[in-house]
């Protein structure tokens, strides 16, 4: 099935632009790497840790754009949303920043520990099914019933030019990445991370890590038009949501390929990670350095630019505890 709607396209002006408009709100996160890691692999490793970003996640930095970017005529009606965890909470911590109110729709399996950081930012939780047709059909009634202001997860020029200021970031801080490599599912990180590299560094490779059961993305590329999975199932609770046709536009053009790993290879990445570098990421934060100990060939003797997406993970309920 093909998207047909057209793209809205954020430029690498409107990153500079967010990311001077977002600078109050965020952190400049630090680049750790391992010894261990880089033995491992083979490849030396730099580890963006967006876990330690505000917020938790990656996603404050989008959220906050198209927060700080609305009119003060529109900023009273508040921001809306629907999302697994992450962008809601994010889009939640950046309203309650600007005053303004934040209704956010969250599938009922969504992580609590995710649930509590959206209201304890302020943030009106509507729940519903684990599907995509369930959440949108849900959000559309929030959103007609609220009159807010619409901020997409990932498909939003703004939310792109946000999220691109994480490898903008990631450019300044590591000399001489031949790869970047993010996770993937709906596809605002990895947009970023092409709007960024295209423009100021066209010869890194931007790859893509996905899980095999969700692995929509992957299908998309391989068969050049977006393939949109419902409900997909697996412990990468933030890689669920397919692909939509403005990040569709970067990652068709600019990724030059998407890894996949199965749900025990990203706990033992998730578990590795925790062991050895003492820090706290979520299980979609563990697939990159999975599909990379899967395909030691593709990086190996690189410099390679990882991208820790979140660091909001319900302790109780630890992958492998269960």
């Amino acid at each position: 099935m093909k998207d047909i709607a057209a793209p809205q396209i954020p430029t690498y002006d409107d990153v500079i632009a967010a990311h001077a408009r977002i600078a109050p709100y965020i952190h400049r996160t630090p680049v750790l790497t391992s010894a261990y890691m880089n033995e491992l692999t083979g490849a030396e490793l730099f580890f963006k840790c967006e876990n330690f970003q505000k917020a938790g996640a990656f996603k404050v930095r989008g959220a906050s754009n198209a927060v700080f970017g609305l009119s003060d005529a529109m900023a009273p009606k508040g921001v809306a949303t629907h999302s697994s965890g992450n962008h809601a909470l994010s889009l939640a911590y950046a309203a309650g920043r600007r005053g303004i109110p934040c209704n956010v729709v969250m599938p009922r399996t969504a992580p609590e520990a995710k649930k509590a950081a959206v209201r304890g930012y302020g943030g009106t939780i509507t729940e519903c099914e684990p599907s995509t047709t369930s959440r949108e059909a849900v959000f559309a009634e929030v959103h007609a019933r609220t009159g807010a202001d619409f901020v997409h997860p990932y498909n939003d020029p703004r939310v792109i030019a946000g999220q691109a200021t994480c490898s903008r970031e990631l450019m300044e801080q590591v000399d001489g990445l031949d790869s970047v490599i993010a996770p993937i599912g709906g596809g605002g990180m990895v947009s970023g991370c092409c709007l960024t590299l295209s423009n100021i560094a066209p010869r890194v490779k931007i790859y893509a890590a996905e899980p095999e059961q969700a692995d929509d993305a992957y299908r998309s590329f391989k068969a050049g038009h977006i393939i949109a999975d419902d409900a997909p199932i697996t412990i990468a609770d933030g890689l669920k949501v397919p692909l939509k046709e403005n990040t569709w536009h970067f990652v068709s053009q600019h990724v030059t390929d998407i890894l996949t790993a199965s749900e025990q290879e990203i706990i033992d990445a998730m578990r590795l990670t925790w062991e050895r570098m003492k820090i706290v990421m979520e299980p979609s934060c563990a697939v990159p350095l999975a599909t990379i100990l899967k395909n030691p060939e593709i990086f190996r003797g690189q410099r390679v630019g990882v991208i820790i997406t979140g660091g909001n993970v319900d302790m109780g309920k630890l992958p492998w505890m269960t």
